[in-house]
């Protein structure tokens, strides 16, 4: 590793290096901080000034309003003075094209940047059922015709999932008592959909608890014993992974569940209600939430 790439790593990056992260040529880089401002804010004693990795994701966040049309001065004024109210709306495809790109590019940095933009702008169920189901959609079909994007497929839902604990954190005061817990089926590994909908339930006040994927039936149970919710909602995206032992065994100690996910389908559920769509689960949280 060299001195660049050490100060890079350390969140000191020269000129150079972010003209190169950028895809911009130093002058441009020198055109914009003389006219807006927006150079680097990082000045160690007897060297050069360098940017500061926030400095980095700003210019980022400047260069992608420049693409949507955006003047350069405006897009520096929104950037670096936080006037984004002043900018024209993104649409829902804008935001899908933006962000297959940065996926297939394996551009991890855009791609959480723009989530995190995504989510201020639309929240959790707006963006999943606009933005994120289009791009799974069109992987889905590269699949089918012979085109493998598992490494595109793999950066996108790695970083959702990411922005999703990123933007949970930020409802801290949501209360907890008798929460919604949202659990993976045992051997079910697909849990974006259900992260979607634990995000967007604290969204609007409802407090939950989510288990991650894969977790044992024991320890589902285990804590549904002690957190008391007021629903289990267990998620399964294919009938190879319904667990329907787990959802009777805990039907039979008293707690209200519900199923979700296709996996479900036509099943016996004796009294579980079962939902297939974001909108649903929420409705049917929201009321439990409230008995």
């Amino acid at each position: 590793m060299d001195v660049d790439e050490m100060s890079a790593a350390a969140g000191a990056w020269t000129p150079g290096m972010v003209a190169e992260e950028l895809g911009v040529s130093p002058v441009t880089l020198r055109t914009w901080a003389s006219r807006y401002g927006v150079g680097p804010s990082l000045r160690a004693e007897g060297r050069h000034r360098r940017y500061s990795d926030a400095d980095v994701r700003r210019l980022q966040h400047m260069q992608r309003l420049i693409g949507r049309g955006i003047r350069a001065r405006e897009a520096a004024a929104a950037v670096f003075s936080g006037a984004d109210e002043a900018l024209p709306e993104v649409s829902p495809d804008r935001r899908v094209d933006e962000l297959e790109q940065a996926s297939e590019d394996l551009e991890f940095p855009a791609i959480a940047a723009l989530l995190d933009e995504t989510l201020d702008v639309m929240g959790a169920a707006k963006m999943w059922t606009e933005v994120l189901l289009p791009i799974l959609r069109n992987l889905g079909g590269r699949w089918l015709r012979g085109d493998v994007c598992f490494e595109s497929e793999w950066a996108l839902t790695t970083e959702v999932s990411f922005a999703l604990q990123r933007y949970v954190a930020r409802f801290a005061a949501v209360r907890t008592d008798r929460p919604v817990l949202v659990a993976c089926c045992p051997e079910e590994r697909h849990s974006l959909p259900v992260e979607v909908l634990r995000a967007s339930l604290v969204e609007a006040g409802i407090p939950a608890v989510y288990l991650g994927p894969m977790v044992p039936a024991e320890t589902t149970a285990g804590m549904v014993a002690r957190l008391e919710p007021a629903l289990v909602v267990l998620w399964s995206m294919s009938p190879a992974t319904v667990d329907l032992l787990l959802c009777r065994r805990l039907q039979r100690k008293g707690f209200a569940v519900a199923v979700a996910g296709p996996g479900w389908e036509g099943l016996d559920l004796r009294g579980a209600p079962w939902v297939d769509d974001l909108a649903g689960a929420l409705d049917l949280a929201a009321e439990r939430s409230k008995a």
